[in-house]
């Protein structure tokens, strides 16, 4: 998972952050702040939370239990984890200059991955 992040997730969520800046430039106000939130959260999605968990599984020797299963359990974490990742994706947004984000993200998705590896014992 250390290379996953120190390749996949370095490349790809720093310029997802950048274009969320781009894509709200023009916004103002409350607006823009909550374009930035949700735009921050739809980003980790069920979907990003289900390739989390299938690269732990790839890495673990489990390919077998890459299933649907582990796609319901990715959309149960996503939904409970809405209220922590809002609050969390407001901060780093709203509150943290861009070239700062990405490292605010990582201790933040760093939290969050032990949650997701622990969500299958949680939601099953």
């Amino acid at each position: 998972m250390i290379c996953i992040g120190a390749t996949l997730y370095a490349f790809e969520i720093p310029n997802y952050f950048t274009w969320i800046d781009k894509k709200t430039n023009n916004f103002i106000g409350i607006k823009k702040t909550l374009a930035k939130t949700g735009l921050a959260i739809a980003y980790f999605n069920p979907l990003w939370i289900f390739r989390h968990l299938a690269f732990i599984k790839l890495f673990s020797g489990n390919y077998e239990q890459i299933n649907s299963h582990l796609l319901t359990i990715a959309l149960w974490s996503f939904l409970a984890n809405i209220p922590i990742s809002f609050v969390a994706n407001f901060i780093i947004q709203n509150k943290i200059r861009l070239d700062w984000r990405f490292m605010a993200s990582a201790i933040f998705s760093a939290i969050m991955a032990i949650y997701y590896a622990l969500s299958e014992t949680i939601f099953k």
